[in-house]
């Protein structure tokens, strides 16, 4: 069976962690790695692969994996998806997904490709976790509870902000789906701590969190990849009260990223063109193999 030709775009964190889960995968064929400054200063886990700042460089791409910015998203989905390659991504800004899913479904259907949005393990697959409890209880109440650990997309967000060098963002867990944002800068000389930490407060990814911001040395000595969440739902199921059901996971952020990515990258191939978020995937599309052998063990 012809294997997937896969081209990771970003190699940060997470792209790294896609690479792994790629040549993890028995159905899947690395196809090269996109960086900004290509084969430049190529690192040496990549020596057998081709390394381009263009993915028209590479050839017979079935699905690209964007290891990008969330903001970059977009704008690497409309470069690639002429080309008549899928895309995925981790795009994690939950208020703005279902604009973000219009306007690439016009264009997947424009191009006749398919793409599969925010595709992290939240929004991802806690999403799909979130959506199982609420069919089985369809009144009710569920927490989502992160942490603590660090944020890649909060974490990403800062360093973007004009005087900050470095920067973490530690998600903390108050209860009842309430969380407090802790966020440690470097700064670059001359720059504002006060400026800094308005700027930080004013976007969308802290807006509706308490969120601190202190200065540190070194944010290098604070960083620990590992994440978490806790899901709970209390609600009704038909008339009978009191339903409760829990969901618990420890992490390492980016790597189960990456993992998910290159399942919704297979998922993305059995797709018909249009735009999709993971809880529109058949679950059992996110396996390698045969569905009727999956079918037989898991159901």
């Amino acid at each position: 069976m012809k294997k997937i030709r896969a081209a990771v775009v970003g190699y940060g964190n997470i792209g790294r962690y896609a690479l792994q889960a790629l040549e993890s995968a028995p159905d899947f064929e690395v196809a090269g790695i996109v960086r900004r400054q290509g084969a430049e200063n190529k690192p040496q886990e990549l020596e057998q692969y081709a390394v381009v700042s263009d993915i028209r460089e590479l050839n017979d791409l079935d699905v690209a994996i964007l290891a990008t910015p969330t903001r970059s998203c977009e704008e690497y989905a409309r470069q690639i998806l002429p080309l008549g390659i899928n895309t995925v991504d981790s795009f994690d800004i939950h208020t703005l997904i279902s604009d973000y899913r219009k306007t690439l479904m016009e264009l997947n259907k424009q191009t006749n490709t398919v793409s599969v949005i925010a595709a992290g393990w939240d929004p991802g697959s806690d999403s799909i976790v979130r959506t199982l409890m609420q069919a089985l209880a369809p009144k009710g109440l569920t927490y989502t509870n992160f942490g603590p650990g660090m944020s890649m997309g909060h974490s990403v967000c800062v360093r973007s902000k004009q005087g900050v060098k470095n920067a973490l963002s530690m998600t903390i867990p108050l209860g009842e789906g309430i969380h407090r944002r802790m966020v440690y800068v470097e700064l670059e000389p001359g720059a504002s701590l006060e400026q800094v930490t308005a700027d930080i407060k004013a976007d969308p990814y802290f807006a509706n969190d308490e969120t601190h911001v202190m200065q540190v040395e070194s944010v290098d000595d604070l960083r620990d990849m590992g994440h978490g969440v806790n899901l709970v739902r209390k609600g009704v199921s038909g008339q009978t009260h009191s339903q409760r059901m829990e969901f618990n996971m420890q992490i390492n952020n980016p790597a189960l990223t990456g993992q998910v990515l290159v399942a919704v990258a297979r998922a993305s191939m059995r797709q018909q063109p249009g735009c999709y978020t993971m809880i529109e995937l058949p679950v059992v599309d996110l396996l390698p193999g045969d569905r009727e052998e999956h079918i037989a063990h898991l159901v």
